[in-house]
């Protein structure tokens, strides 16, 4: 069965995953990541993609963006790969692929999973076990969703601003938001959507999407079709 093309919708959230080879490391210190975010923000200015929430792991990129067009966003992975892949090469005389195959990504629907999505990506380095705070760890925008430092390569995502009429209310709303429990169900349902590439949300959300990308955003049921008789 061929493939279908990745899931871009126009002015939808996306949930973008990206891996390093073998799950070896992509950044292995603070220079790396500082020249990836340097090319990353210049890459979603120049395609325009909305960034709105990040985490850059040791071993993996993790995105939440909206693109305008149906080309932005890949533009944006494929600019920055051009860029970061070479230079991490040269600098550490290796050669040779950087990614495991092309990154993943998803439509969310952000009434009902953009604010669980942004906390899920911002407390991975903790759920990893390299940080204790998400506060404390510097390569993601927990820092510029909760008033610590503010952050030129994000773009506030209107949910978030909804959260409060002053920046004081907001990061509040932020921190309160996410310190609620997550059902490992959502965890896991967003995961598997990311890794497959069909969309998230309700019925009406997806049917939606699908009208939209003319194509399917959920995968097949399983066993042979219905006879009708």
């Amino acid at each position: 069965m061929a493939r279908l093309p990745r899931l871009v919708i126009p002015h939808q959230v996306h949930y973008v995953i990206q891996k390093g080879n073998s799950q070896q490391p992509i950044f292995r210190d603070a220079e790396d990541y500082i020249a990836f975010l340097t090319w990353l923000r210049e890459a979603s200015r120049q395609f325009r993609l909305a960034i709105h929430t990040y985490s850059l792991l040791p071993s993996q990129v993790r995105l939440l963006a909206t693109p305008v067009d149906g080309v932005g966003l890949a533009r944006v992975m494929q600019w920055v790969g051009r860029h970061y892949v070479p230079w991490f090469n040269r600098k550490y005389s290796r050669s040779g692929t950087l990614w495991q195959g092309r990154y993943r990504a998803t439509v969310i629907d952000a009434k009902q999973f953009f604010i669980l999505c942004s906390g899920l990506i911002e407390f991975i380095p903790v759920r990893e076990g390299i940080a204790t705070e998400p506060g404390e760890y510097p390569w993601s925008s927990y820092s510029h969703h909760t008033g610590i430092k503010p952050d030129p390569l994000i773009t506030d995502h209107a949910l978030y601003w909804g959260l409060g009429n002053t920046p004081f209310d907001r990061e509040a709303a932020y921190k309160t938001l996410l310190d609620q429990p997550v059902a490992t169900s959502q965890t896991n349902q967003l995961e598997q959507a990311a890794a497959k590439g069909w969309a998230v949300g309700s019925e009406e959300f997806k049917q939606q999407m699908e009208k939209l990308a003319s194509r399917r955003v959920t995968p097949l049921k399983k066993g042979r079709p219905r006879k009708t008789s």
